[in-house]
């Protein structure tokens, strides 16, 4: 038996219309909302409830399925062309705002620090944090105990781990000399 469109249309009873459009709107929640899918899940589960109740032949499931899939691509263009150019990129569900720079330095940056004298900041055992004029970084000690508020030089940087070391330790080593002399001992 052929499927007219006027037996197609008269198939629509009040509650395969209601499952519809409950289907439809459940989606179309799903893509304005954040969430954990279960507007969506619900309301293909509805549809596919729709298209069930519809189906007195396989035909007429067949031309319902084929009718949801459009209906749904449409919106979905809709909703996309939208976001893209239309009222959906002008309101508050898409993010328009950006990450300033300031304050972030990346791994490349890092070797800017070489050399460069700070104050340790808290105590390094061997990590801590150390003060570089103003900017506050993560620092590794060579293994050594450094206490707080100490001077000291970046020796190197690999990746995001910065070596540092206590610039008066350093100045002793390198010149026993001038360490004899200021009273210091090794």
């Amino acid at each position: 038996m052929e499927l007219t469109f006027a037996q197609f249309v008269q198939g629509f009873t009040l509650p395969v219309v209601i499952c519809l459009l409950a289907g439809i709107g459940l989606l179309i929640v799903e893509m304005f909302t954040p969430g954990f899918g279960v507007a969506g899940f619900l309301g293909i589960a509805v549809l596919i409830a729709a298209i069930v109740l519809r189906a007195d032949s396989f035909a007429s499931a067949l031309w319902t399925l084929i009718l949801v899939l459009v209906i749904i691509g449409l919106i979905l263009l809709i909703f996309l062309r939208s976001a893209a150019k239309g009222a959906i990129s002008r309101s508050p569900l898409i993010l328009k705002d950006s990450i300033d720079e300031v304050g972030y330095l990346s791994s490349q940056d890092m070797e800017y620090f070489v050399g460069r004298e700070g104050v340790t900041e808290t105590v390094l055992r061997p990590a801590g944090k150390a003060n570089f004029d103003g900017v506050k970084l993560d620092v590794v000690s060579e293994g050594e105990f450094i206490p707080g508020n100490v001077k000291v030089r970046v020796l190197r940087v690999e990746g995001r781990r910065i070596l540092v070391k206590a610039v008066e330790k350093e100045t002793a080593a390198q010149h026993p000399a001038e360490a004899q002399h200021n009273g210091v001992s090794l």
